[in-house]
């Protein structure tokens, strides 16, 4: 008989940690004095009357860069798959959360065949894509810059051919446990509830909901501070004079990173058409031409606490803003009331950075907002305690392992707070993700990928990334796919004994 499984819905006061400008703005108004408390059920989805959607060889739980690696590379193997996705496109923060480029891995050789081949179909339609992070600090890896519009058509293309089924615009709610096994999640389609049956589940979802449902154990947050990673709601503001801002920064600010990147040639390659990279941050320099936007009361102390924009290829006259940041010490990911909250905040400060942008960035007089993200960027939730649990000294001492699924250098980027655990590894030096981090140990058919994966705070602060995200979610198709035709659990399966062929990636120490 199929077991019911129980929903925690629950939640925390968020303000116990307010303390910046942020706290007063919200108790000043913006959020009811009589704070509502989410009740907390039990659902018993196995005794409910719930249509059967479809039965698969494959569910993968989300439509992000793990996701969606996981279903095509499940379906290439020959399971039948259905990738379920919220939204209305693939590819996640790299296209509903304005989140690009992608981060390098600083790693050489860390592009899987995954990562090589959307490259290919990226570049074969027509979308350029920026690759060759290589500098002083900048070494090796990298997935590279994708235009969302393209990314998205692209993601849906390899689908098509590869006979992935995607449910878009369909919700994880649940799912239905049975002897230590997922037999089907619950989920909200716009014809109500109903449930997918599958052999082996994937969870993509980012906040490892689906591990959640299924009783898998969890972390969140830091182990020192319990705060999660800072949310971002980034934007895109068009109409810019590109030249025109790299002037300002390079030549008046003289602003350090900017002249790194060669005056002389960044222009050649705007009067080419090229859009070449640029970024402004907020260094040296730069840093208090921001600040005198708090003199004038036209930008506020939460406002600074991150500035950062690209231009973007194939996309001229356009530049996308890496901001605003929510503070965290107000904002937490894993709190729903918390993360609704969050967005018309950022909402806001995007254009308080909209109008300063406009008013004192020269090349930005006829700017204009003209996207904004249509998903919160949530950089650490929920991680899952599965069979390796990667930490810090995994990164710092550059570990390899015998069942590693993908390779990076990223360093531990953790947004809150600057640890002394923050270095580079030295160039050519990389540590790997082993297999074991994916495999959710209580339940013998689920993988869990992308950022959700097993692991502490600092290290997830450093396998979070778009392109380690990607080579995770290949890894878990290829496993699923496999197992399922040699009749082994995924818990129990090793990726070594995977014969190297078929492997996405092989640890070579």
């Amino acid at each position: 008989m199929e077991q019911s499984f129980s929903i925690p819905i629950s939640r925390r006061d968020f303000m116990k940690l307010a303390g910046l400008s942020a706290a007063g703005a919200l108790l000043g108004g913006a959020l009811p004095q009589g704070k509502a408390e989410a009740a907390t059920g039990r659902f018993d989805f196995a005794g409910a009357d719930l249509p059967v959607l479809c039965e698969v060889d494959v569910c993968v739980a989300g439509g992000g860069s793990a996701g969606t690696a996981a279903a095509i590379n499940a379906a290439k193997n020959g399971a039948k798959t259905v990738l379920v996705e919220q939204g209305i496109s693939l590819g996640g923060l790299a296209t509903q959360g304005c989140v690009f480029p992608c981060m390098p891995t600083f790693a050489y050789d860390s592009d899987t065949p995954y990562i090589t081949e959307l490259n290919q179909r990226m570049e074969k339609q027509g979308s350029p894509v920026m690759m060759g992070f290589e500098d002083e600090n900048f070494y090796g890896g990298g997935a590279g810059q994708y235009m969302p519009e393209w990314l998205t058509w692209a993601c849906d293309e390899w689908c098509e051919e590869t006979g992935v089924t995607i449910l878009y615009g369909t919700s994880l709610v649940g799912a239905v446990v049975e002897d230590g096994a997922i037999t089907a999640c619950v989920v909200q389609t716009a014809e109500g509830l109903g449930k997918i049956k599958a052999k082996t589940f994937i969870d993509a979802t980012g906040d490892a909901l689906l591990a959640r449902f299924a009783g898998v154990p969890t972390e969140k947050g830091s182990e020192k501070s319990g705060r999660n990673q800072p949310m971002s709601l980034r934007f895109e503001m068009s109409g810019i004079d590109v030249p025109k801002v790299f002037h300002f920064f390079h030549d008046k600010l003289k602003d350090t990173w900017m002249g790194k990147k060669g005056a002389e040639k960044f222009l050649q390659d705007v009067k080419k058409g090229r859009n070449p990279f640029m970024e402004f941050a907020k260094w040296k320099k730069t840093e208090d031409f921001f600040k005198s936007g708090l003199k004038t009361g036209e930008l506020t102390e939460d406002d600074l606490l991150y500035i950062q924009a690209f231009t973007l290829r194939g996309k001229p006259h356009t530049m996308s803003m890496n901001c605003p940041e929510m503070p965290p010490m107000v904002f937490s990911s894993t709190d729903a009331m918390s993360r609704s909250q969050a967005v018309t905040f950022g909402r806001k400060m995007s254009r308080r950075l909209a109008l300063f942008f406009q008013k004192h960035i020269p090349g930005f007089e006829k700017a204009y907002i003209s996207r904004e993200a249509s998903m919160v960027g949530v950089r650490e939730s929920w991680r899952i305690r599965g069979k390796y649990y990667l930490e810090a000294d995994d990164y710092l001492k550059a570990r390899k392992f015998p069942d590693a699924v993908c390779r990076t250098a990223y360093p531990i980027d953790i947004h809150d707070v600057q640890l002394d655990l923050y270095k580079k590894l030295a160039k050519g030096e990389y540590y790997e993700i082993p297999f074991r981090a994916l495999v959710a140990d209580k339940v013998t058919n689920l993988l869990v990928a992308g950022r959700c994966a097993s692991g502490s705070f600092a290290a997830q602060a450093s396998f979070r990334i778009q392109p380690t995200c990607m080579s995770m979610g290949e890894a878990a198709g290829i496993a699923a796919a496999w197992g399922l035709k040699h009749n082994i659990p995924v818990s129990s399966l090793k990726w070594e004994d995977i014969p190297e062929s078929q492997r996405s990636y092989v640890s070579k120490p």
